[in-house]
């Protein structure tokens, strides 16, 4: 929510509000909102929902790793990748990373390419419009920092020479997949006022 009103909040007369802003507690059919098999269509699907829920336009998004040896895989299951269940927090990112270096095994750096994707949606009542961000790396076999989360210290920036979880929040606002997604979004919104 920080990285996102970073970003639009520089658009004049918009006003953000996050779910306890908007007065959504949280449901548990809240669980079963990303059952597709893109990016896309989850983040539609959450924003669908909560627009519904709301009356308001809204703003959702899904994000993940895409590993190309692994064919596109963890994909959309990003965050429940591990074959263990039941894991939460550091301890499901713990076990994500193994299991990712697992599947990689030995390939060398050059065939551990991969994307950090987001998809962000806005469904305004009107319409509904997604925005693609992708950040491009390379998957190390041995993580390497301790800021970020998820795939951060195994996400390897060729550009800076230092992975996700190497670099200032700054620096990752400015490069990852999160930040383009919602970057493209503020373009958008901000030709659309133009207009209006």
């Amino acid at each position: 929510m920080q990285e996102i009103r970073k970003i639009l909040g520089a658009i004049p007369e918009l006003l953000l509000l996050d779910l306890n802003g908007a007065g959504i507690s949280p449901d548990p059919e809240e669980d079963d909102l990303e059952p597709f098999d893109s990016f896309e269509a989850n983040a539609l699907s959450k924003a669908q929902y909560f627009h519904t829920k709301s009356g308001l336009p809204t703003v959702a998004d899904d994000s993940g790793l895409s590993v190309d040896a692994l064919e596109g895989a963890p994909g959309v299951r990003s965050k429940r990748f591990a074959p263990q269940t039941g894991l939460d927090g550091e301890e499901r990112d713990w076990a994500n990373n193994d299991h990712l270096t697992k599947l990689l095994g030995d390939r060398p750096l050059p065939e551990r390419s991969a994307q950090y994707v987001c998809v962000a949606a806005l469904v305004d009542g009107v319409g509904a419009e997604t925005f693609r961000g992708e950040a491009p790396g390379l998957i190390l076999s041995i993580p390497k920092g301790r800021g970020g989360f998820g795939y951060d210290s195994l996400f390897f920036d060729p550009e800076l020479g230092k992975t996700f979880a190497q670099i200032s929040s700054a620096e990752k606002n400015a490069r990852s997949h999160r930040g383009r997604a919602f970057r493209a979004m503020a373009d958008h919104l901000s030709r659309q006022a133009t207009r209006d």
